[in-house]
């Protein structure tokens, strides 16, 4: 039997015909699968600036089906699900990306941080320390070991702290002296509640030698040598602190009351409170020479203080500190209207924070609220 050579070349355009049609249709479904792809995404990004991040998320979880390698739109989402609080969500996408092998080294790093990130906004504190000690050596280095500053300070663990800080200081990321200084600062006040004096001091001396300027270490220190019996060393130290920090002296003034009268230096105190209160005028500075006039039998300066205090400042607090050694006319009312006085007065004597506003009756020099150092100013509310 011949072979027809014919049905070859009727079937050579045939198969070609074919092979074109299915090329066709396999660009036809890619082409629809790459624009349905980013048509998501760009939905999704236009949610998110409209800030409907309900639809936002609706449209990269579909993006993400779509394409399920992309790690951008993961990131994207995990970031999202940590905003609106969905932790648990957000965990479960950052771990996915981080059980990926194809990963990169750079997108590995970024989504162990933004792992760490998703602890810490949950307050799983403990979580987030161990997902940001694996952030060593990174790109995220400096970030994490800041957020592991703030997790020590919280949790009040001044060692873990100190270390953190050192290491920071020493690879020049900043200077922590002042931050140092305040861990040991306090350490000495918890060795203070166990009766420790000794060791207290010896912190005290190591806060000072790490950071000179800074007035916290000679305020306490000043505190303990008065509480130990050095009153006299403790009026030295405050007269050197009145030099280099005077802004700091209020927030000893009822101290150095104290001093004058375990030292019988009356008239020493008198002077370094005066002229502190010549250059910056202080409610705290004013009562304590008030104190220290009535503690040498002196009630007719100590009035005539406030009354020259109410000449430069209109204060309530004076005012009503005034009234009451006063004698009205109608002397029943006297009761009543001291205190309405005081009452109203007595916000105007809280100290606030600067950076979130938090007051409080005594004077912090690590905010409850905001966990910022140093920002709360040694002036009373009435005074900013």
């Amino acid at each position: 039997m011949e072979f027809d050579l014919s049905w070859i070349l009727l079937g050579l355009p045939v198969a070609f015909v074919m092979g074109w049609l299915a090329s066709r249709w396999d660009l036809r479904q890619i082409r629809a699968e790459n624009r349905q792809a980013p048509k998501a995404y760009f939905k999704g990004l236009n949610f998110l600036l409209n800030e409907q991040q309900d639809k936002a998320i609706d449209s990269f979880i579909e993006a993400v089906q779509n394409d399920p390698d992309t790690s951008e739109l993961h990131f994207a989402l995990g970031n999202l699900f940590r905003r609106r609080g969905e932790y648990n969500r957000a965990v479960r996408v950052h771990e996915h990306l981080l059980s990926r092998g194809d990963l990169s080294r750079a997108d590995r790093d970024r989504a162990q941080h933004a792992l760490a990130l998703d602890f810490l906004k949950a307050g799983l504190l403990d979580r987030a320390e161990d997902a940001l000690r694996r952030l060593e050596a990174t790109a995220f280095e400096a970030e994490a070991r800041l957020a592991l500053l703030a997790i020590y300070e919280r949790s009040r663990d001044w060692t873990q702290a100190a270390a953190i800080a050192r290491r920071m200081q020493d690879a020049g990321q900043g200077d922590f002296s002042g931050r140092l200084a305040h861990y040991l600062c306090e350490d000495a006040h918890s060795l203070l509640t166990r009766g420790q004096q000794a060791e207290a001091m010896q912190r005290l001396q190591q806060a000072i030698s790490t950071a000179p300027q800074a007035p916290r270490p000679q305020l306490e220190q000043a505190q303990l040598l008065h509480r130990m019996g050095q009153s006299a060393q403790a009026l030295d130290q405050l007269e050197s602190l009145a030099q280099q920090a005077p802004t700091a002296l209020p927030l000893v003034a009822s101290l150095l009351v104290d001093i004058a009268a375990a030292t019988g230096q009356r008239e020493r105190v008198q002077t370094l409170l005066e002229r502190q209160y010549q250059q910056q005028p202080s409610l705290d500075l004013l009562q304590a020479q008030v104190a220290l006039d009535a503690q040498g039998q002196e009630q007719g300066p100590g009035r005539a203080r406030l009354v020259q205090h109410l000449d430069k400042e209109p204060s309530l607090v004076a005012a009503a500190q005034w009234l009451a050694g006063e004698t009205l006319s109608e002397e029943r009312y006297h009761p009543a209207v001291q205190r309405a006085l005081d009452h109203a007065a007595k916000p105007l004597t809280r100290y606030r924070c600067a950076a979130c506003g938090f007051e409080a009756r005594q004077h912090f020099w690590h905010c409850p609220g905001c966990q910022s150092w140093d920002s709360y100013p040694a002036r009373r509310v009435e005074e900013l």
